[in-house]
């Protein structure tokens, strides 16, 4: 049988892990050419790892992107970044929408996979609208940042400062030109309005912005309710939001809020909420924070952005079905009921194992990490502690990409178990766990039921 003839019959899952894999070869390929450097040498691993974090918009560095790499390497770098944000399946069928080619079934099947919330018979409407969006986004975002570059840089760099850091702020990808991020302009309005409405918009996800679309802009006059996918995502996300920024204050204000003004207060603690969410960027030194905040921030973390967007984590629609499942058990309830519909239960047991399997496979990563601890000499606060290595994992998972300072210190083999787990958080645990469980024979076999004690 013939390699093309494998992939036609491959399952859709396997299909967008290739395409992610493929890329990332590609990317490495790139960045492993002599004018993609100013040193003109990178070792294979660190390409690798560089690559991996572009396409799976994770923003995890192992060298500087901003001094380290030329600006062949730079575009290389965002040009990952755009295709990973997006997709690559839904980059390939948007290019041969564009030049006329047909699209195929298969392929409407695999986006109708990446957004199941859209009808099948929408998904060229969706593509578009995904396009035009997304372009229109990312230019308003650079024609603002460079209205904040344009004061400090020449014309050329602050336009490309500002196209380098929409796109990498739109797609959650949290990839910088600055060496400490974004720390230069935490008191800047204009800088913290931008990258936070970037970050947000494109975390929320393409189907809610679809769905919001169709029914309050092109059918206004209709009464056509959001679904409920979509008033989860926004109730869930705006909330996570408020109560992120509002603990990170309250937990921070006499640490590394203090000396600061009123506004940056606020600019800070919301910035640092919203960044969590897969983002990336920082405005504060992160090492510097406090335990509580730093836990706060994994747990952001591992939830990190919506289904259907830029970001990864397991989703905030997760977080909300188990939060309505917890209290639908304890009122007695059998059914999670949200916004006067019942949700199948399926998707609730769906929840559940993604958030098992997801917290499995960071304790086992992590675990290996902690091993070499000794070579890292880590410290958090003057001593020895296995935290930084456990927040690198989450945001590796996460495709967050926020560090304590670890990541520059791993070795060979750490670096290639954050870079599947990169891979994993951004293709999705589930779709990597179907893909593995699909291949192999389905065993339907029903036993005789017996109890055991829990709890």
């Amino acid at each position: 049988m013939s390699s093309l003839s494998l992939i036609r019959k491959a399952h859709p899952g396997a299909l967008i892990i290739l395409s992610f894999i493929g890329l990332i070869l590609i990317g490495t390929i790139l960045l492993k050419l002599p004018f993609s450097t100013v040193s003109k040498k990178i070792d294979f691993i660190d390409a690798l790892f560089t690559s991996t974090s572009a396409v799976c918009v994770t923003g995890l560095v192992v060298v500087d992107t901003g001094t380290f790499f030329s600006t062949v390497g730079k575009t290389v770098i965002i040009t990952l970044i755009q295709i990973g944000g997006l997709g690559v399946m839904t980059v390939s069928v948007m290019i041969f929408y564009l030049v006329g080619k047909s699209i195929s079934i298969r392929q409407r099947f695999i986006i109708q996979d990446l957004f199941s919330q859209a009808p099948r018979g929408d998904i060229l409407n969706l593509l578009r609208s995904i396009l035009i969006f997304t372009l229109l986004v990312e230019f308003s975002g650079s024609l603002l940042l460079f209205f904040h570059w344009i004061r400090e840089f020449s014309i050329l760099k602050a336009a490309y400062l500002s196209i380098f850091h929409s796109i990498s702020a739109f797609c959650n990808a949290g990839f910088s030109l600055f060496s400490n991020s974004g720390m230069n302009y935490s008191a800047s309005p204009l800088f913290n309005i931008t990258m936070c409405s970037l970050i947000v918009l494109g975390g929320i996800g393409f189907p809610v912005i679809y769905d919001i679309y169709q029914k309050r802009f092109l059918h206004r006059g209709e009464r056509n309710k959001l679904s409920v996918q979509t008033k989860t995502v926004l109730i869930t996300t705006s909330s996570l939001i408020v109560i992120g920024a509002l603990l990170f204050w309250i937990l921070e204000y006499d640490l590394i809020l203090k000396g600061r003004g009123f506004l940056e207060k606020i600019m800070v603690s919301l910035f640092q909420s919203i960044t969590c969410r897969t983002a990336g960027f920082n405005t504060v030194d992160i090492s510097m924070l406090s335990a509580p905040t730093l836990t706060l921030m994994m747990f952001l973390m591992f939830f990190g952005a919506s289904p259907g967007s830029c970001g990864g984590g397991v989703k905030t629609t997760t977080l909300a079905l188990l939060i309505s499942f917890g209290i639908s058990r304890l009122k007695g309830g059998s059914r999670v009921n949200m916004f006067k519909k019942s949700i199948p239960m399926e998707t609730v047991q769906k929840s559940l194992s993604l958030v098992i399997i997801s917290l499995v496979i960071i304790l086992i990563i992590f675990f290996i990490l902690l091993t070499q601890i000794p070579h890292y000499k880590i410290t958090y606060n003057n001593q020895h502690n296995f935290l930084p290595l456990l927040f690198e994992t989450i945001s590796a998972f996460g495709t967050v990409g926020l560090s304590m300072g670890v990541t520059a210190k791993l070795n060979f083999i750490d670096k290639i178990f954050i870079i599947l787990l990169m891979l994993i958080g951004r293709v999705g645990v589930l779709t990597f766990a179907y893909t593995l469980l699909e291949a192999g024979p389905k065993k339907k076999i029903e036993y005789a039921e017996e109890n055991i004690m829990i709890g």
